[in-house]
């Protein structure tokens, strides 16, 4: 799995099954510092703050996860201002985790390492 990076975000069809725990936990090894965790709803998702030196650095790093995002057509729930970034990640057709999420996290950590 050490190849997220090399592998893109593929559509995941309706009814397709999420990742359960197990497979959630294999993956999460790959990314770091990645939490998993569950919402109202008990859907598994991916969540990771990022701290940043001011409001425009954190600003420049949101819109470089977005261009990543377009660029895999999947896209994270995102919130940030002055010196953090929230970003949470999910599958939302197969209300749950899938290996898109793990990809885009992996790209993720790729933009903060540059």
């Amino acid at each position: 799995m050490s190849d997220l990076l090399d592998k893109k975000c593929v559509l995941c069809e309706l009814g397709s099954p999420a990742f359960d725990k197990n497979k959630i936990q294999k993956y999460q090894k790959e990314v770091d510092g990645w939490s998993v965790k569950r919402d109202e709803k008990k859907v598994y998702f991916l969540e990771k703050n990022f701290v940043f030196k001011n409001y425009i650095a954190s600003q420049n790093f949101i819109v470089k996860v977005g261009e990543i995002s377009e660029k895999e057509n999947h896209h994270p729930d995102i919130s940030f201002g002055w010196g953090y970034a929230k970003i949470l990640i999910t599958t939302h057709v197969v209300k749950g985790l899938s290996e898109n999420d793990f990809i885009l996290a992996a790209k993720i950590d790729q933009i903060v390492s540059v």
